[in-house]
């Protein structure tokens, strides 16, 4: 059985979540846990939140035990993102992307999954 936790609108952008999410995909959530904790990143933070999220929903909708769980699937895609001007030299304005991510970790009970 599969269950999900989705972040959404984080304020990051996907391509540095997915530096992090690379890390636990295929582990098992208590193991990826444990490895997030000594990542001293913001997005490390992020996921952590989510992959709690995630053993909490298989914990309390599915009646899943923890042990089992194994992060099948760790996705970061795209959110919109925020277009700010910065000025920039000669009275100028340059454009500024601030990119947001949707984080998604989906957890399986089947160790075969990964």
């Amino acid at each position: 059985m599969e269950v999900q936790a989705i972040t959404r609108y984080a304020r990051m952008s996907p391509k540095k979540v997915r530096e992090v999410a690379r890390v636990i995909q295929g582990r098992r959530a208590s193991d990826a846990l444990e490895l997030i904790r000594f990542i001293p990143r913001k997005s490390a933070r992020l996921i952590a939140k989510t992959l709690k999220s995630a053993v909490a929903n298989a914990e309390n909708n599915n009646d899943l035990s923890v042990e089992n769980l194994v992060v099948k699937r760790a996705l970061i895609e795209e959110g919109p993102a925020l277009r700010r001007y910065k000025a920039s030299a000669r009275g100028s304005a340059l454009p500024r992307r601030k990119r947001m991510s949707h984080i998604r970790i989906v957890l399986s009970d089947d160790p075969k999954a990964s």
